[in-house]
């Protein structure tokens, strides 16, 4: 018989005010499912890029015409060493910051859940969306698509949680499959030894300090 889901408030304490890093493909409903997983949690929801717009005073695209991916990737590495500075958020990350080596030493600070896609459902998605989408302006935005996701599966794939969607369930289930879930992957704080530890001499023998 399954486990009992844990409440809300008591995952809350057990996360101990640990940042989620929600990662995923573009259409993975990154920002969707952020809010409800936020307010379950009495956290606050960040999206990232909207950070970084207001960071730079541009829009997304704008800063990839002027200053290129690279620009773009460092600015976003920047608001992301703000972020981890603050605790009890849920951060809707940008689809491409797993692929800076740098990010994962921020990410890791705080739980990463891969919110998974068939391409399928990705594209679906992205068609329907009016937002612009720097990487996809492409005249075969499936073929693109499929590459970013042949380089970026492996990276996502390093993520403390994966939750595969299938379509055809809200933003709140999600974050409900994401809600019962987490408690499978957080760690046990490491209880006090009963005793004191001592620092032992070259012999074993008790010794009084460093020197």
């Amino acid at each position: 018989m399954a486990a009992a889901p844990l409440p809300a408030g008591e995952l809350a304490q057990r996360l101990q005010g640990l940042n989620l890093y929600l990662v995923g493909m573009m259409g993975a409903g990154k920002s969707a499912v952020a809010h409800p997983l936020a307010e379950a949690l009495g956290y606050r929801v960040i999206d990232a890029d909207s950070v970084i717009e207001a960071t730079a005073g541009r829009p997304i695209p704008e800063i990839f015409a002027n200053d290129g991916e690279r620009g773009f990737r460092e600015l976003e590495t920047a608001v992301l060493d703000s972020i981890a500075h603050w605790h009890s958020l849920v951060v809707a990350t940008g689809g491409g910051v797993v692929t800076q080596p740098h990010n994962w030493g921020h990410l890791h600070q705080g739980v990463v859940i891969w919110l998974d896609a068939p391409q399928e459902l990705l594209l679906e998605r992205l068609l329907a969306d009016s937002t612009a989408r720097p990487l996809l302006d492409q005249a075969d935005p499936a073929d693109r698509l499929s590459a970013l996701l042949a380089e970026r599966r492996p990276l996502y794939g390093q993520a403390d949680l994966v939750v595969l969607q299938q379509g055809g369930e809200s933003p709140s289930q999600i974050a409900q499959r994401v809600l019962e879930a987490l408690p499978t992957i957080l760690r046990q704080r490491q209880q006090a030894p009963e005793t004191p530890a001592q620092l032992l001499d070259r012999d074993g023998q008790p010794r009084q300090s460093l020197n």
